[in-house]
């Protein structure tokens, strides 16, 4: 073997796994996330779990990546740990797909349709469709649709590579002879296990064992320990990313590593002590890649088969491996819904975009829980009550320094258009969610000067100001629906009830200034009365960001300016209709006509 033949291993190898990991990463780009959810959701019994398992892992061609992914959910809490142990048994049979795919080059025949169904004869050609969708087709599904044949095409031809690169081999007598070592089943399962932990895929570890096949040199009693080996190297990326992660995380890590070693060993001593009774003949014959292949496939099938029913055993074996301290439980506070926001899924951008929404969603109904609650406090004013807005608005501003965080981490990833859409918009809210949540705070203080001192608005004041505060309840449930929803129609409509509320807090304003001319409220009333309502305005501003938000986004080229600008026009009837709507909704009650001296102050007009 020349210096050449290293050299186009090394490179066919490089093709290999890059076309794996681009083939992969299109599959998985395509399904948008939805793979993942389902993971999520449907792992009810282990039966259905192992074959939710092995069809996720089948189509993204990763059982190490399953199998993160499950680590993940467990972490966070999406999934318990009982769920996690069917998908696991699944994603070992689901990975046997790339080693039945790389089979395919093993196939012999003259015939037309024969070699056809050979990778390098229609590879060649899926190349070029895939490469024609990269370049010419403008819809980002059609791209990862094309990342997903080029990469099958890269794929075959590394595997192609490496095939043609080792065939000297086979005529190189120390070769052979360590290949003979490896038939020792001890030796073998070592060097399976470190070529997977090396390379952290048993699915490519696999492939350059098919690889090797065509040597001739490679028999399946050489290659039977080194694929069980391989079983048990591809646990490694699940523990490394079990490091710093929960006690049940670890435990699913754990889960994986026990079901192999256990598998491993039982398979192992049963083919072994039936072959020295029976003496299987075909140990001695030359691998090729298709019984490779069926090996990976009969050891996984057997291990599940067998190891499945003991599903609660491996789960109580990685309980007592990672045994619980005396510390209290976990409850279920904002901390638990930061868990979602697990770094293991940033790779799986779609899914952490879902979680990254459903942190979000719970980010505003805090927000707005604690909005609702000062406004209360003006009818019902109580410390507890008041300190509980002040909780609430600590967590809110929680959520977003740990939001903003992840999705600054997130839009460094390759996002699909509708990913980076929704992170923007994500982005963009969350602030506001925070700012409404500071003004409930402003809110508090202010019911709480009032019940200190025992103020009280007049008759007029307080029920002018009960009307402004339905309006802005109705502005926030409004905006806050939308947002959740993403409902362009009812984001809409918020725009026109924020100028509404403009208009009553200049009414108010006016209003107030006549009644402290008239003698009626007093200068120290008249503050509290003024930082009410500029907080209601406020917060309408920052409802109006929200809807504007959602319609600019989804419908993809509004500026924020052009937008209100369109929307105000005069001659824009929808906005004029919905804003007589809200106009008459929220009329104040009759009183004379305001004019510009009323609004000065009395100094000023004196």
């Amino acid at each position: 073997m020349s210096i050449f033949n290293a050299i186009a291993l090394i490179g066919g190898l490089a093709l290999f796994l890059y076309g794996m990991n681009l083939l992969g990463e299109g599959l998985s780009k395509t399904s948008g996330g939805k793979l993942e959810s389902i993971l999520e959701k449907l792992t009810s019994n282990p039966i259905k779990g192992v074959l939710l398992g092995a069809g996720v892992t089948a189509v993204i061609q990763s059982s190490s990546a399953t199998t993160v992914m499950v680590v993940g959910f467990v972490n966070s809490g999406i999934m318990k740990l009982h769920q996690a142990v069917g998908i696991i048994m699944g994603a070992n049979i689901g990975t046997t797909a790339t080693s039945w795919l790389l089979s395919l080059t093993g196939i012999q025949g003259d015939s037309f349709f024969i070699n056809m169904l050979k990778p390098m004869s229609f590879s060649p050609i899926l190349a070029i469709i895939g490469v024609i969708m990269i370049m010419f087709c403008k819809k980002e599904k059609k791209h990862d649709i094309g990342k997903i044949l080029v990469g099958f095409a890269i794929l075959m031809y590394g595997m192609e590579a490496m095939s043609s690169a080792v065939k000297p081999l086979a005529d190189v007598p120390e070769f052979t002879h360590i290949l003979t070592m490896f038939s020792n089943p001890v030796l073998g399962m070592l060097a399976g296990l470190v070529l997977t932990a090396i390379i952290q895929s048993s699915s490519a570890s696999v492939g350059i064992l098919q690889a090797l096949c065509a040597t001739g040199s490679v028999t399946f009693a050489t290659a039977l320990p080194i694929i069980m080996g391989q079983n048990i190297g591809t646990c490694v990326t699940a523990m490394i990313s079990a490091i710093g992660a929960k006690k049940n995380a670890k435990r699913a890590a754990l889960v994986h590593l026990y079901f192999n070693i256990i598998g491993t060993l039982v398979f192992m001593c049963l083919f072994y002590l039936i072959n020295a009774f029976i003496h299987f003949e075909f140990l001695s014959q030359g691998a090729t890649p298709v019984g490779i292949a069926t090996i990976h496939s009969v050891f996984n099938i057997f291990a599940t088969i067998i190891l499945l029913p003991f599903g609660k055993g491996l789960e109580k074996l990685a309980c007592l491996s990672v045994r619980d301290d005396k510390e209290r439980e976990e409850t279920i506070d904002a901390n638990r819904d930061f868990d979602f926001l697990d770094e293991r899924f940033l790779d799986k951008t779609s899914l952490a975009m879902e979680h990254c929404r459903i942190v979000t969603n719970n980010m505003a109904d805090l927000s707005r829980e604690a909005l609702f609650k000062s406004l209360d406090l003006f009818s019902d004013f109580s410390e507890e009550k008041a300190g509980d807005v002040c909780d609430i608005e600590e967590r809110v501003d929680k959520y977003e320094d740990v939001l903003g965080t992840y999705l600054m981490k997130l839009s460094s990833r390759d996002l699909t258009e509708q990913d980076s859409e929704t992170l923007n918009m994500l982005l963009h809210c969350i602030g506001n969610f925070e700012r409404i949540s500071d003004h409930a705070c402003n809110l508090v203080n202010a019911a709480r000067e009032m019940f200190d001192k025992n103020m009280h608005f007049s008759e007029k004041a307080a029920l002018e100001l009960r009307i402004f505060t339905e309006a802005v309840r109705d502005i926030v449930n409004m905006a806050f629906d939308a947002f959740k929803a993403e409902d362009i129609n009812e984001a809409t409509k918020v725009e026109p009830l924020e100028e509404v509320i403009d208009d009553l807090n200049m009414e108010l304003k006016a209003r107030h200034i006549r009644r402290l001319r008239e003698g009626k409220c007093t200068i120290e009333l008249g503050f509290v009365h003024s930082d009410i309502i500029t907080n209601y305005e406020r917060i309408a501003d920052h409802c109006s960001n929200i809807g504007v938000c959602i319609i600019e986004i989804r419908q993809e080229g509004f500026e924020t300016h052009e937008y209100l600008g369109i929307m105000k026009r005069e001659d824009n009837e929808q906005f004029r209709k919905q804003y007589a709507l809200y106009k008459e909704k929220y009329k104040l009650p009759e009183t004379r006509k305001f004019t510009e001296n009323d609004m000065q102050p009395a100094a000023v007009k004196a």
